[in-house]
């Protein structure tokens, strides 16, 4: 079988988020969910990859009693726009501010991800880069008012209604846009065993 190499593992994805748990059964990996809350602040120095890699961290730092045969993955993704950050929007107009931004423009998109079993723990990046056709207000206020962008870094869902009449051109990863660069996580599980 192809990821035999897991089979003496058990993976914990230390994430709520029902996209990356869809994307771990797509790719046939068996995982239980265990979320350990984590202050997601980081210091004000650090920027792009170095924001998501110390949050990616600190939610590792979380588990302190791994077994031997337990694998972990953490991860965290922000939308970067001109170096700034795009969290998740707190209500429906900061969603549409930040879709106004983006429209039009190109944005990064990073995630970090860190595995850690009881012996050590490795991280790595991925960043891909989104532009945005001009959008207009009501396209905008049809995609807040219809879909979910409170629970998304940068106010969208690439694979929603506004990913598929708005995002014009994508360089790198798709599934990283989504939540989760999964070749990525193929290799670093490939490293850490």
């Amino acid at each position: 079988m192809w990821n035999s190499f897991l089979n003496q593992y058990e993976i914990i994805l230390a994430s709520a988020s029902p996209r990356r748990q869809a994307f771990l059964h797509e790719m046939q990996i068996p995982f239980r969910v265990e979320v350990i809350p984590t202050d997601e602040s980081f210091p004000n120095h650090l920027k792009g990859k170095e924001i998501t890699e110390y949050i990616a961290l600190q939610k590792a730092k979380a588990f302190t009693n791994l077994q031997d045969h337990q694998i972990l993955i953490t991860s965290d993704t922000l939308v970067l726009f001109e170096n700034e950050v795009l969290a998740k929007p707190a209500n429906a107009e900061e969603a549409k501010q930040m879709l106004q931004k983006l429209s039009g423009k190109t944005h990064e998109v990073i995630t970090s991800i860190c595995l850690k079993n009881k012996y050590k723990k490795i991280i790595d990046s991925c960043i891909t880069l989104v532009t945005f056709e001009l959008l207009s207000n009501e396209m905008i206020d049809f995609y807040v008012q219809h879909y979910s962008p409170l629970d998304k870094a940068g106010a969208y869902g690439i694979q929603e209604w506004i990913g598929h009449l708005g995002v014009s051109k994508i360089d790198g990863s798709y599934n990283n846009v989504v939540g989760l660069p999964t070749h990525l996580l193929f290799q670093l599980l490939k490293e850490i065993v």
